[in-house]
């Protein structure tokens, strides 16, 4: 196993939840969502605020809404 760094351990997280159904937009879209873990309308889940999730959130964005 990895040491976690002291970066790794005061890592700031970002909730994101579903408000719109990813159907009827682009397939990579609903991909994006899923691989966010996001399953239904009004799930919520809490992703490392990390340039990678920024970018899916980015992709998404008029489907998710983000508190920090």
């Amino acid at each position: 196993m990895a040491k976690k760094t002291a970066t790794q351990a005061t890592q700031k997280l970002l909730t994101v939840t579903l408000v719109r159904s990813p159907i009827g937009f682009n397939r990579t879209q609903g991909a994006t969502v899923k691989g966010m873990g996001l399953r239904r309308i009004r799930h919520s889940v809490e992703l490392p605020d990390t340039v990678e999730t920024r970018g899916m959130i980015l992709k998404v964005r008029h489907l998710v809404t983000v508190q920090e």
